[in-house]
């Protein structure tokens, strides 16, 4: 459905975007996942076509994405980052208007309105004033209102930045059943949880460039090992730290050690050394690969908020 060829946008010096290419399948759930400024609003961007690359190209069924092509560009929907709505205007009213672009009007501007509000459970709040709403109400709006025209492809960019649980919730429970219903959805964001929850693929990018793209389980077989234990680093482990260096790898950090064993060297021998050093079993903790772990093997560092 939507393919993005060696797609590249600069800003002077820097590079936003560096040469990005993928595939998007119909009734994909894709998710972008990556710290701010790792380009992910930039090439949701260039996807919309509010911005033309300075090389390569996004089509959408076939169709060059452009911000000269208005046609192409009613196939699709985007949610931004910043809330898009009238502030001094109601629910109700800033529908009608987002409606009314597309074309909509009468009985069918309507019952799209009121399927919306009843989606996002803001039927009783219909002529409040969108500035009286709490942020997870104008985010849930902000949903309903890019896809009034019914677009097969919605963009989300971070949709849930500063919203409370319930909202949260809400909006995921919603993008499932559209995408259940067919909706292709592409969903960037710096929560890991996010993304683990709703996406069908996920592509991990920074500066610019998708690191590693793949369903979870694919991704995570990219990490060179199956788990790793971690322990406090502490006169009282200094000993078991420096015996068990000869079993695997043994890395220390401010929050403590984490060991990752050799091929061939059991958990069990693990724990067996530990009982002989006379250490509590409950300073060890295992960890199993995740998102977050495969981040920092990628790119060194932690996803910043």
């Amino acid at each position: 459905m939507l393919e993005l060829t060696h797609l590249t946008k600069r800003y002077g010096a820097f590079t936003a975007v560096a040469d990005i290419s993928l595939e998007v399948r119909a009734g994909e759930f894709l998710g972008l996942l990556g710290p701010n400024g790792a380009g992910k609003t930039t090439t949701m961007s260039l996807i919309a076509g509010l911005r033309d690359p300075d090389a390569g190209s996004v089509k959408l069924n076939g169709k060059i994405v452009s911000a000269r092509e208005a046609d192409t560009r009613r196939e699709l929907g985007l949610v931004p980052q910043h809330i898009a709505l009238y502030p001094n205007l109601s629910a109700e009213q800033n529908l009608t208007i987002f409606g009314e672009l597309y074309g909509l009007r009468g009985a069918d501007l309507r019952t799209r309105i009121n399927e919306a509000l009843a989606a996002v459970q803001l039927s009783e709040r219909r002529r409040d004033a969108v500035k009286n709403f709490s942020g997870g109400m104008q985010r849930r709006l902000n949903l309903v209102a890019a896809l009034m025209h019914r677009p097969k492809l919605l963009l989300c960019d971070e949709p849930t930045v500063g919203v409370d649980p319930q909202s949260r919730n809400a909006i995921f429970d919603h993008l499932e059943k559209l995408n259940r219903e067919g909706l292709t959805v592409i969903y960037s964001t710096h929560y890991m949880e996010e993304a683990a929850r709703l996406c069908s693929r996920i592509g991990i990018i920074d500066h610019g460039k998708i690191l590693a793209l793949g369903a979870l389980d694919e991704l995570l077989t990219l990490l060179p090992f199956e788990e790793e234990i971690r322990f406090p680093a502490t006169a009282e482990t200094a000993k078991f730290a420096e015996a068990i260096k000869a079993q695997g790898d043994l890395g220390t950090s401010e929050s403590g050690h984490r060991f990752r064993a050799r091929e061939g060297f059991r958990v069990s021998e693990f724990f067996t050394l530990v009982e002989s050093h006379g250490l509590a079993p409950r300073l060890f903790a295992m960890q199993r690969p995740s998102l977050e772990a495969l981040f920092l093997h990628l790119t060194g560092r932690t996803l910043r908020e």
